[in-house]
């Protein structure tokens, strides 16, 4: 089955979605400096189980534009509620490292477009890092560094078993940043912070599941990690074996069953 793809109508700009299958809706939300092919693997076997995968760019990223005014969590989880209220249903988001913490923010300001929530890699704190940690973050992700910086920093986040396609879509992503506009949406998308998301914790009540790679290089304890966030959500806790930042593309198979596993969960609940 081919995609339709599109643009949403957003605050400031256009959102990119593709769109696939029939179904109850399932919105995946990549994370920062991601594409929406990053759920390439997900789609597929979404579709197969009878869902209505609707695979979206952030802003600034991929498709989507670079006419924003602002970028990160807050920014993140308004194009989310933009793209449900499009489709017409309440969705189940997934949601990849930054876009977990949106996706936090969505359910928590939209419970009625919220069924339920997949937290993948999840930033929904600010990590505890120091002050040269945050100032060297500064220099390699300014404007004129990002593209390099962040296409060197990438292979690091997916320790672990990487997908066979690797080298491909690390180009795909390379190329997608190094576009007039993107870099800069890039470096501005960097500096959010995931304090709205963490305030807002205890206002999700939909279900929830947090799938964490045991070698996350994004967290020092990514177990550790996933537990404080699945006890704040009352969540599921899946941790998954030989996968870093993105087990989704890491572990497909593995993170596809427990996925569909969940969603049918969530069908049954309402």
């Amino acid at each position: 089955m081919s995609a339709k793809t599109g643009l949403v109508a957003a605050n400031g700009g256009k959102i990119a979605y593709s769109d696939e299958g029939s179904g109850p809706l399932v919105v995946l939300s990549p994370g920062m400096g991601d594409l929406r092919s990053s759920y390439r693997f997900q789609v597929p076997a979404l579709v197969q189980a009878g869902y209505r995968a609707v695979s979206v760019d952030l802003r600034g990223h991929g498709d989507s534009g670079t006419t924003f005014a602002t970028y990160g969590d807050g920014s993140t989880s308004e194009d989310l509620a933009d793209v449900i209220t499009h489709f017409e249903a309440p969705a189940v988001i997934v949601g990849n490292s930054m876009s977990a913490g949106a996706a936090i923010i969505t359910a928590a300001r939209h419970p009625e477009l919220v069924s339920g929530l997949v937290l993948v890699g999840p930033f929904v704190r600010d990590p505890k890092s120091g002050a040269f940690q945050k100032l060297l973050l500064s220099v390699l992700m300014a404007k004129p560094l990002v593209v390099s910086s962040w296409n060197s920093y990438l292979p690091k986040l997916f320790a672990g078993q990487k997908p066979a396609d690797f080298t491909t879509y690390r180009q795909s992503v390379k190329e997608a940043m190094a576009r007039p506009g993107y870099k800069e949406a890039f470096a501005a998308t960097v500096k959010t912070s995931h304090q709205e998301a963490e305030a807002l914790l205890t206002d999700v009540s939909v279900p929830t599941m947090v799938v964490m790679g045991e070698q996350d290089p994004d967290f020092p304890d990514p177990a550790q990690e996933a537990r404080w966030i699945g006890e704040q959500l009352h969540a599921r806790v899946e941790m998954i074996a030989d996968a870093g930042h993105y087990p989704h593309a890491q572990q497909a198979d593995v993170v596809n069953a427990l996925l569909v596993d969940f969603l049918r969960g969530v069908t049954h609940h309402a």
